[in-house]
This record gives structure tokens, sequence and C-alpha cells, in this order.
């Protein structure tokens, strides 16, 4: 049996615990917010995107012109009208969004999302509810490339995912809610109409929120008062219902987003999450010229990280302004999709553990009476015992089928394994051949009976 989800109600953990029970350098955003039990799917609406674990993510706009990143407009100040005129720019005819799904097939993504409306307010779509009609339909391009998206995606067998910004800094209204009320009203009917828009034309997989804070402070769980979340998104489920939805409008979601390249480390997480970054060094999401892009190793051990402790890998490109992305990144994608297409089976469809990840030397899924083991570092795995875990391992050997011996001893002095030292140090150890160390070396491991892990499902507070 795979894990398995207590029926009993969520057991509620402050960040306090959080912290404590992770050990993690895991930082969730936007915890603590709203609960609405209505709102809830069950885990067996969840599990195709839990069953995908890879998933790519696109940023692209009127930002793109200029190659700054996403913030330019708020951070150079640029004047409406100034910016405005960047949409001349934006795109040539030869370019199309599928363009970008092609490149997520190439990297074995099972999702994509694309931003749709970032903070500046101009929407990649027809949108009518545009506050002064700016949109890529409207100006510039003259093309709904959310609608080209979301078909391409679809002719790729793709999972469509919709990036939406509720904040808009074209209103003063968001920098002062309360000091200019009628703005900010005008804003947030902007937002309701625009995500009715996205979930009844494009009938999204996933609605991706972000910029539900207010004035640049606080978080999106504080200024649930203004948004009103819950109504929000009764709204989107009303067009969707099964449409799942991140924590990033004020409402707690239906999975956790830690953002950013930080390292994973700590124990398996017992919620759904996603890991967000950047496919370059992570220091915008948009366009930058001459973006370092990530080594490969890292890239992979970082994957691996993220799905033995539970997680979802969501990886950003931002192409330029015409929708291209430079040769080393698409040589980058292509590696990590052929590392996936070699090793996929120990990726997709896969639950974390049953072993407990020890940071930097192993962690693990699998799949039905499957284990894979991931080690990432095979000279310090050797003085490594597995835990006992009450299931007996049939056969050992490496992801190439050369066999792995399996040996039960007790543990030795600097076995550096929590695990083994709770269980008495007494473990098995795996004799692995001689292999080159790469990003990742797997070993294979048929037990005696289907593997189960129990979880419990736990709502976490953002109370300390």
């Amino acid at each position: 049996m795979e894990a398995q989800t207590s029926e009993k109600a969520p057991r509620q953990m402050t960040g306090a615990e959080l912290k404590s029970m992770l050990k993690s350098s895991i930082n969730f955003k936007s915890l603590g917010g709203m609960r609405c039990e209505e709102l809830n799917l069950p885990a067996k609406e969840k599990q195709w995107w839990t069953d995908c674990k890879i998933g790519m993510f696109v940023h692209w706009g009127l930002y793109s012109a200029l190659g700054h990143g996403e913030w330019a407009k708020f951070n150079e100040q640029i004047p409406d009208e100034d910016y405005e005129k960047l949409a001349k720019e934006l795109a040539t005819e030869e370019f199309h969004p599928k363009e970008w799904v092609a490149l997520a097939e190439d990297f074995g993504a099972k999702y994509m999302v694309m931003v749709t409306r970032h903070h500046d307010g101009f929407a990649l779509w027809d949108s009518p509810g545009s506050y002064g009609g700016f949109t890529s339909k409207n100006m510039g391009p003259h093309r709904d490339f959310v609608q080209e998206y979301a078909d391409a995606c679809r002719k790729a067998g793709l999972h469509v995912g919709l990036y939406y910004s509720t904040m808009d800094w074209r209103f003063p209204g968001y920098f002062d809610p309360l000091g200019q009320p009628e703005s900010a009203a005008q804003m947030k009917a902007q937002c309701y109409a625009q995500v009715e828009e996205l979930c009844s034309r494009f009938a999204p997989d996933i609605l991706w929120y972000d910029g539900s804070w207010l004035a640049h402070e606080g978080s999106d769980a504080s200024a649930a008062w203004f948004w009103e979340p819950v109504k929000l998104n009764k709204l989107a489920r009303s067009w969707r219902p099964k449409l799942l939805i991140n924590p990033r409008s004020g409402w707690e979601g239906d999975f956790y987003c830690d953002e950013g390249s930080h390292e994973i480390d700590g124990g398996i997480v017992p919620v759904l999450w996603e890991k967000n970054m950047c496919i370059c060094s992570g220091c915008s999401w948009g366009y930058m010229e001459n973006d370092p892009v990530s080594d490969f190793d890292w890239l992979i051990r970082m994957m691996v990280n993220v799905v033995c402790r539970g997680g979802n890998w969501l990886v950003n490109i931002g192409p330029d302004k015409n929708g291209k992305v430079s040769e080393e990144i698409k040589t980058r994608i292509h590696e990590v999709g052929e590392w996936l297409r070699t090793y996929g089976e120990s990726i997709y469809e896969t639950t974390a553990g049953p072993y407990e990840p020890v940071d930097g030397v192993y962690g693990s899924t699998f799949r039905g009476d499957t284990v894979y083991l991931h080690i990432l570092d095979t000279e310090a795995f050797e003085k490594v015992l597995l835990p006992e875990i009450g299931n007996e391992i049939m056969e050992a050997a490496l992801y190439d089928g050369r066999p792995v011996g399996i040996f039960r001893e007790e543990g030795m002095p600097d076995v550096g394994s929590a695990a083994a030292a709770e269980n008495g140090d007494r473990g098995i150890r795996l004799a692995l051949p001689d292999v080159m160390q790469g990003a990742d070396t797997i070993v294979v491991l048929k037990m005696k009976d289907t593997v189960c892990r129990e979880t419990e499902e736990i709502h976490f507070t953002g109370k300390e």
C-alpha cells in the first residue's frame, strides 16, 4: 500500500512545532491562511498532481522586453505611459507558446504554470475585466497568449496551470487600501472578474495565486480581510470544481509552497508541497540577460531532495521578449529531461519514503513493493545502516541491474544515521559495487510485501 492518510480531522500544527519537527531549510509561504471545509478537496482529487512530480513555470510579460526582471516597473519607477509602450516590442509573429510546451515536454514536466498577469497589471489574454483594457489582445501583439498556451498544453497532454497576481501596481489603493478605498475596490473587482475569466474560459487544472499581500507588507494571509479569499475561490471552483489552488490568495490552499533556490534538507514533509525555483540563478523570475544557468548535477540533487521529502518540483524559465530562451537553458532542460527519461520510474508516481532522508547522503521513494534509494554520496552511504521497517528486502540492485549486497548487522560507531540509532544501532547495510559517483546513484530494492507508510493529515496554522 502507498502512504495512507487518516480520515480523522487534520491535526493543527503551529509554525513553531513545524520548525521543530522538520528541522529543515524548507520555508512555507502563506501559512495561517483562512480555512474553509467546503473548499477542501479529497485526497483522491489531488493524487494526479502528486503523481506528476515535475512541472515547468514560465514568467513572461512586458518586463521581458526590458530584461531587468519582473519587478522592473516598480523598482525603476517607470511611468504607466512609458511602460505601456513596451507592448509593441513583445513577441514576434513567429513565436507561439507551443515552444514553451515543447521545452516542458523535453524537461520531463507533467504540468505547467504560466504567468497570465503579474503585478504590473498587463493581462496576457483577451480580458474584458482588465482595468483600462491593459491586455496583449488590445495592444502590442494583439494576441491571446493564454488561450494559445492552454491549447498547446492540452494537445501535448500536460496539465494546465495559470498564475495570477491579485495585486496591481497601477492602483493607488493597493498601497493604501483604507485611505483610497475606491481605488482598492476597483482593483478587487478586477481580480474577481479576471479569476472568473481564467477559470471559465481556459479550464485550468491549477490556479497559482501570488501577490495578495497589501502595500508590499505583511503576508497573503494577513490581507485576507481585503480579498475575501474564500469567496474568491468559491467563484473559481464554481467553474472548476476539482481545481487545485495554491495558498497565496489568503485561503490555506490545497498544497504549500517553498520558494527560492536554497538547498532542501530535513525529513519527509507530511503535507502536499511544491518547491518553486528558477533554472537560472534565481535572482529574478523574469528574463535577465546572461543570467547563469544552474549546474546539471546540482539540479538533479535538488530534484531528488525535493521528491524524497514528498514535494513536487516546479522549475521556472524566463523567456526574452520574443518568447525565446538561450541555447544554454535549452541544453540544461534537455539534460534533465534525458535523466528523467532514463530514471523517471524512480520519480514519477512515487511516494516519499519509507526511509527518512539523511541530509547529503540519501533519500528514498517507493511504489508498490519497490523502493528506490537515491544515493547522493556513495562514500558516506557505506557508513549508513538502513533502519528495519518491518518489511524484508528480498533483492537489491543498481538501477542498471548490477547486484548489491545485503547485510544485517550492528551499527558502527560513526554510522551518523539517526534512524539506525533509534533502532538500537541495528539495521541493513548495502554493499555497493564499484560505481562512478554521479549526481544520484539509484539502488532498487524489491521488498517482500507492499510498502506502506502511515501518515496523518496536518494543518499548519502559521502561529508561533
